[in-house]
């Protein structure tokens, strides 16, 4: 499954979903998703090459196990410009806003020194993103993938 780069796509702004609901190796939830990717104009991204194969040139096949691997495939293909922006939950993919005092107060686990911080609500998982040392290395881990691409 492409759970992993689904998150990494979100971090990086981009309108990912992920069929981690739908039973791997189900025919009928591969049609689902290939006609879902044609009516709204979306790529699908498989490890599977019959799939792919079915989507044409809406489906890319995804080649690697590696994330960081994948990132790169996709940025060589000219799919995507792998960089950090807290844009998108990584959790269910909606727009983030920017986060009041309120909710960064009641998150219980935002940082205590805020100094240029810059916090993001998601106003559907009511999650706080940061750009702080977590988010400094998966920025790191981006930009890898991007140099070797």
């Amino acid at each position: 499954m492409l759970g992993p780069l689904s998150r990494y796509l979100r971090f990086m702004g981009y309108d990912a979903e992920s069929a981690n609901a739908y039973s791997e190796g189900d025919k009928k939830e591969d049609t689902v998703l290939l006609k879902r990717a044609f009516r709204e104009d979306r790529l699908l991204l498989t490890k599977d090459r019959e799939l792919a194969s079915r989507g044409k040139e809406q489906a890319v096949l995804i080649l690697d196990e590696d994330v960081i691997a994948q990132v790169r495939q996709l940025a060589r293909e000219g799919l995507i410009e792998p960089e950090l922006r807290l844009t998108r939950c990584s959790i269910c993919n909606m727009n983030l806003r920017r986060a009041t005092g309120e909710e960064i107060e009641h998150t219980g686990y935002a940082p205590g020194k805020r100094d240029g911080l810059t916090f993001f609500w998601c106003p559907n998982c009511q999650k706080l993103y940061w750009l702080g040392s977590h988010g400094k290395n998966l920025e790191k881990r981006i930009k890898k993938g991007q140099k070797e691409s």
